[in-house]
């Protein structure tokens, strides 16, 4: 890369990490490209993304960031995986860790808040926004649909009562 493209690359992933609620910083030394390219889609599959950036212009990138706090654990091999959903991240990163021995995770951070690797593996098994959103969709809709049930079951049973008299007459 000459400067100009190191320039734009700064400028570009600054602004991802700024629009990012989540960054987990690991090691990915010794995965394969098939590996890499596996992570990659899961983390789009989820709306995260991935960067494997020279630690030097990642740290650069950082500056001005409320996740710049992650700077020192970036030697070595590292890469940076991000997302606008807290959990979706963490969640492909740690999945992919159990599956990839060589993928090993460093620490993240989520907003100004410093994550450990413990703290990363807790971000992740909490449920996803739209698990989350689901499941209050499903808790609302629960009383209206037992609302509706108890004004209807009056009725259905005078139309059985009703029915059995009819059918008690006819015999």
């Amino acid at each position: 890369m000459d400067r100009a493209e190191k320039r734009e690359f700064v400028t570009q992933f600054n602004k991802v990490l700024k629009g990012s609620e989540v960054v987990v910083v690991a090691h990915y030394s010794g995965l394969t490209v098939a590996q890499m390219s596996t992570l990659r889609r899961q983390m789009k599959k989820q709306g995260a993304g991935v960067k494997v950036a020279k630690n030097r212009l990642a740290k650069i990138a950082l500056e001005g960031t409320d996740v710049a706090h992650v700077a020192p654990l970036l030697k070595g091999p590292t890469i940076i995986a991000y997302s606008g959903d807290p959990v979706a991240a963490p969640k492909v990163a740690v999945d992919f860790a159990k599956a990839n021995e060589k993928f090993v995770i460093l620490g993240g951070a989520m907003g100004a808040t410093s994550l450990n690797v413990d703290a990363v593996k807790a971000l992740a098994s909490l449920p996803s926004l739209d698990e989350l959103r689901a499941k209050i969709i499903g808790l609302v809709q629960a009383p209206a649909t037992k609302i509706a049930q108890l004004a209807n079951a009056p009725a259905a049973k005078l139309a059985r009562v009703f029915g059995a008299y009819g059918a008690k007459e006819a015999s």
